[in-house]
């Protein structure tokens, strides 16, 4: 999936365990395990401003954007 997703950096910034920011977001770690591992397809605005509002950052922070290499093999050819 191209879409990243760094909310290990930002809990290593924070000094931050995974069960901690599951608590403070009021989610689940299974479900904060799934989105961090970048097997989740969707996210709710609402969690992710909660993320950030407990990790102090912006949702770019936790989100970017890959390109895969099949996409990027695609275009090469164009």
């Amino acid at each position: 999936m191209p879409i990243a997703v760094d909310i290990d950096v930002m809990l290593a910034r924070r000094k931050m365990s995974v069960g901690e920011l599951a608590e403070r977001v009021g989610i689940t770690p299974a479900n904060l395990a799934v989105l961090k591992n970048g097997r989740a397809k969707a996210v709710r605005f609402a969690t992710l401003a909660a993320l950030c509002e407990v990790l102090e950052c912006q949702p770019g922070d936790l989100l970017r954007w890959e390109a895969e290499h099949a996409e990027a093999a695609d275009l090469a050819e164009l």
